[in-house]
Order: C-alpha cells, then structure tokens, then sequence
C-alpha cells in the first residue's frame, strides 16, 4: 500500500465521487476501490445491475478451511436536501476534527476505514482464513445492489462472520429491525365537485384507512432488543384538482418489522385489514437481523471496542435496516455485528459530517477484528 494512502486522505476521495442517489451512478467510485484493492493484492469483481450501479466484491483467500470475514459498505448516498448547505458536500471540508461531505458519516468513512484496514491484512502473511470486502450500490433505495450480488450464482460465496460499517459511532450492534414500505392505492369514481355525490370519493376511504392504521396491531410479542413492530403513514396523495371527486389516492406505509416477523405475512395481513378497495405495491421488502449476544466473535469484537470506548459497549440493536437484511442470508448467516465510525445522528442531514478520529479508530478496529479471525 502506498505510505501516502491513509483513511483521512481515501475518504476525501470517496466523497469527491458524487453518488447521490437517485440516480446512483457509482460505477466510478467502484472502479476506483477496486483498482486500489486489485493492487493490494485482492481479486476483484464487478456486479452492474444497472446503467452505471456498480457493486464491487473483493477477496484475498486464507490457506485454511475456515471461512472469510466479510467486511460491507455501501457507496451511494441520498440526495442534499432543500436546505443549502453551507459546505461543499462534495470537497470533504476539514474543520478540527469533523470532516465534511454527503455520505461522510453514511457511509464513505466506513467504507474508506474497511478499505485500509483490508490493504493492511494483504500486506501480512498468508493467513489462516481470508478477508471479503463487498461494496454495495443502491443501498439507499431499499438494497438494490445487495439483492442483486444474493441473485447473482457465485457472487457472494459464504463468510463466518460479518461486519457492516454503518455510523454507529463506533459502538457495536447486533441487531436491527426489518423494512416494509408500501403503497396503498384507494379507486373511486370521478364526478364533478358540485355533484359529489355522482362519484366515489378515494380521498374519503384514504382518510378512513389512514385513521384505522392506527390500531393495526402486529400481534406479536416485542424483540428484546429492538422492541415491537412499528407502522406510520408517511405520505398521503390524491385528487388532480380542487372541483372534481378524485378517483384515486395514494398512502405510504413504513412498517419496521423485528426478525421473528414474516414480511410477506405482515403484508398480507395489512392487505386484508384494509380490505379491497385498496390495491398495495411493496417498494421496499427487507427483514430484521439479530445475532446472539452470547457467540464467540460476537464477545470478541465487543471486547475489542471497549479499549476504543473506554468502557463496555452495551448489548442494543437500532430501528434502521441495512445490506445485513440481504447479505447475513446470502452469506449463510453468520454472526453479524453493524459498527461503524460515522454519527448516527448525521446520517441524511444537511451538513453531513464524520469525526476523523472516529474513521481512525475504526480502521484500526477492523484491522484488529480481521487479523483475529484470519489468524495473523
């Protein structure tokens, strides 16, 4: 690895490839992880599921049976906003130590600090088990690319255990909820507003479905960890003008499913709850991921974050899914942990940032957890 590459300098970088999605278009910034990772020493493979959506897996092979270490990251981040920021979200402005940009904190400083800490394991001997890095695109959107390595024969192979660099602060997880986004379309009857009553009025049965979602009940007992299913209607559309009945109107539901949920099952029950005059589209179908506290490696990283934190990091899960709802069941499922350098709370806002102490910490960190489990 060339002694100028540090994770401060890799970060930069990633954050001057603008892959704000949609449209995505993270093709350049894939090829550009992937060549650095080729010339440290990793065999690399690209994965389009799209017009530029490029996803990146890259591998170096242990000399024993034990399986990988995966390592996961995604490339591509959600768009600025209305509110202007007030700096370059593509420059990687320093202030201290806060760096600047869009994704600094989700995820371009985990994906840079698993990067390093990769090129770092390829500089050792050959070790026991190898490494797996896997750089998603289209995570933003409901894990686009993620579900396109899981199709895709031979893309993925299987790992012992994985790490998923979402902002966590750098504080491990081992759980998170599932996604269910949909739409439900109510039909009525168009009529002239002066005459209401020659039409079917959908925004009257929105209303109505919008009122009774609020004592939808899951019937299920609460997760530990992440506690119970949650529902909220998030958008509500409808009519074309103010003087005619509208004839149809849409709602967006997001439902926050725990792991011992069925998501297909939640919607089925949601389809009959709202009876027939609703059509429903599914726009992000994801499940819930939970490791148990107890394994092994799971106390193994938890110990090596606590002389990062000073103190023991606390068993929690999060309200947020990631790529781990696609890739833990592509990869076998294996003990997965989310652990990360940027701020949770920074994720999607204006002004985006990452502590640069915490991207170090985090690279060092990964490095530590990789040379465990390969042996080195």
């Amino acid at each position: 690895m060339k002694p100028s590459l540090d994770v401060l300098s890799l970060t930069r970088r990633l954050l001057a490839f603008d892959t704000v999605n949609p449209p995505g278009q993270e093709r350049a910034c894939a090829q550009f992880l992937g060549k650095l990772l080729e010339d440290g020493g990793f065999e690399t493979d690209f994965f389009e599921f799209g017009g530029g959506r490029t996803n990146l897996v890259a591998r170096i092979t242990g000399v024993g049976d034990s399986p990988p270490i995966c390592f996961t990251g995604h490339i591509d981040t959600i768009p600025l906003g209305a509110i202007p920021w007030t700096k370059d979200p593509l420059k990687g402005e320093i202030e201290g130590d806060r760096l600047y940009g869009r994704g600094a904190s989700d995820m371009k400083g985990g994906v840079a600090a698993m990067v390093i800490a990769g090129l770092r394991v390829a500089e050792l001997s050959k070790s026991r088990a190898g490494m797996t890095l896997v750089i998603t695109a289209g995570e933003e959107t409901g894990c686009e690319g993620a579900y396109f390595l899981a199709a895709h024969e031979n893309a993925l192979g299987k790992a012992g255990a994985i790490v998923v660099g979402e902002p966590t602060a750098n504080s491990p997880i081992v759980a998170h909820k599932g996604a269910l986004w949909i739409e439900a379309r109510a039909i009525g009857t168009a009529a002239h507003g002066s005459m209401p009553e020659k039409g079917d009025n959908a925004i009257y049965k929105a209303a109505q479905a919008v009122t009774k979602l609020q004592n939808f009940d899951f019937e299920i007992d609460s997760h530990e960890l992440l506690g119970s299913p949650t529902i909220n209607v998030g958008t509500i559309k409808g009519g074309v003008n103010i003087n005619s009945v509208p004839d149809q109107a849409v709602i967006g539901i997001d439902i926050r499913t725990i792991p011992a949920q069925n998501n297909k099952r939640v919607y089925d029950e949601l389809k009959r709850y709202l009876g027939h005059e609703f059509e429903l589209d599914r726009l992000v179908d994801v499940g819930g991921v939970a490791s148990d506290p107890q394994h092994e490696w799971i106390e193994e990283v938890f110990g090596i974050m606590e002389s990062y934190l000073k103190e023991h990091p606390p068993v929690c899960g999060v309200s947020y899914f990631t790529d781990a709802s696609v890739l833990t069941p592509a990869l076998g499922s294996p003990p997965t942990i989310i652990l990360g350098p940027g701020e949770p709370v920074m994720a999607h806002k204006t002004d985006e940032f990452c502590y640069i102490s915490k991207i170090e910490e985090a690279s060092a960190a990964y490095l530590e957890i990789a040379r465990k489990w390969c042996g080195l």
